[in-house]
């Protein structure tokens, strides 16, 4: 698996490019990615607004559950928030539950650059009879 092609097909991913979320590691079924917290991400407690951490989840579920080269879309995603964080960097690992078939199961931990757990979230995927290139 080409990472590099997982970057460029994910580039059209507009909405999470906005926030800032770079790749930094991908294989079969597996994603790591990372932001960096800019004033942008922060809600009015100055913490890191939920919404930014549910995209930084599902961005990254997306990239672990398309890493087959078939296309994967979300039919469920739920998160809990465990811990506000107002600066650094979070990292969101995505692995998957069990061998994929037309459903595949993700969980997703986000953790801050001192390895604490800030979010876990879940999701489900549907594969479709479509092929991207990776």
């Amino acid at each position: 698996m080409d990472i590099e092609k997982i970057k460029e097909y994910f580039k059209n991913d507009r909405y999470a490019a906005l926030t800032g979320i770079e790749v930094i590691e991908a294989s079969k079924g597996y994603c790591k990615t990372k932001m960096k917290i800019e004033e942008k991400h922060l809600n009015a407690a100055n913490v890191v607004q939920g919404g930014a951490l549910f995209t930084l989840a599902d961005y990254t579920f997306g990239l672990a559950s398309n890493t087959y080269g078939q296309l994967a879309l979300a039919i469920n995603g739920n998160i809990t928030f465990l811990k506000g964080k107002s600066e650094g960097t979070l990292y969101a690992t995505a692995h998957e539950e069990a061998d994929p078939k037309r459903i595949g199961a993700y969980h997703v931990e986000i953790t801050d650059e001192n390895n604490e757990v800030i979010a876990c979230f879940n999701g489900l995927a549907y594969r479709k009879n479509q092929q991207i290139d990776l």
